[in-house]
């Protein structure tokens, strides 16, 4: 195997690996998005039908 052949093996290797965490990083990130915008959504709900219970509670 000639030298530039092997360093193209060895860079093929690192692309892949870096890639690996890059991506994982990315996902890990989407899907902490993901859960924050839901609980935010539900925080939302409930907020509103909490507010709705205690008005209707009060005779306002």
């Amino acid at each position: 195997m000639k030298s530039p052949s092997i360093w193209t093996v060895i860079g093929v290797v690192a692309a892949v690996i870096i890639a690996w965490f890059v991506i994982d990083a990315v996902f890990s990130l989407m899907w902490f998005v993901a859960k924050l915008v839901a609980v935010a959504v539900v925080a939302v709900i409930v907020f509103f039908v909490l507010r709705s219970l205690f008005r209707n509670r009060t005779g306002d």
